[in-house]
């Protein structure tokens, strides 16, 4: 478990600062104009995105199971939809230290991991 958090935290610490730096120099204005496009046009930077979207979708759904579709898996849903990686990462993260390292509870939840 400890490789694990340490690959997740340093994975979460390149991240934000990558992130950080790309948000000070280009801003949010035009993140999703050139997301879409490169998809609409059918370019390798379009598959790239379109291949993201779908593992986005698939963290923010994995979330809002994990947590058996609650109000609380819900608002989870929310920051995992729009921060994709980093939230994910912080995520992990917090669920190894809350369950103690114990991967089947960390990765299926409580009522399945047990």
């Amino acid at each position: 478990m400890l490789a694990f958090r340490v690959l997740v935290g340093v994975y979460l610490a390149a991240l934000v600062v990558y992130t950080g730096v790309v948000l000070y120099e280009h801003s949010l204005t035009l993140l999703f104009p050139k997301f879409f496009h490169h998809i609409m046009h059918m370019t390798w930077h379009g598959q790239f995105n379109l291949d993201l979207a779908g593992f986005i979708l698939l963290s923010t759904f994995w979330t809002l199971w994990r947590n058996d579709f609650t109000l609380r898996g819900m608002l989870l849903a929310v920051p995992a939809f729009c921060l994709g990686g980093i939230f994910l990462a912080g995520y992990l993260l917090y669920l190894s230290w809350q369950h103690e390292g114990k991967a089947a509870v960390m990765l299926l939840g409580e009522t399945r991991g047990k």
